[in-house]
């Protein structure tokens, strides 16, 4: 009793095309495909497109510690 026949599927979607009818279901499930097509896309393209960040080392960097000191004495 708690399980569905082939049957009873039918009859279920033989109501939701009488109710919705087959233009709008066919609307609705080019609407739901291209919603997951790009769903997938974003997916993929996070790690496609990912910048790939080059820190830039700071104005100072190239000063050695003993320049750096010499310029605070001066």
């Amino acid at each position: 009793m708690g399980s569905f026949s082939l049957w009873h599927w039918l009859i279920v979607l033989l109501i939701v095309v009488l109710v919705f009818g087959t233009k709008r279901l066919r609307n609705m499930g080019g609407d739901l495909g291209s919603a997951m097509r790009d769903f997938k896309k974003g997916l993929q393209g996070d790690d496609e497109e990912a910048p790939k960040l080059k820190a830039d080392p700071a104005p100072d960097a190239e000063k050695t510690v003993s320049e750096a000191k010499r310029e605070k004495a001066e």
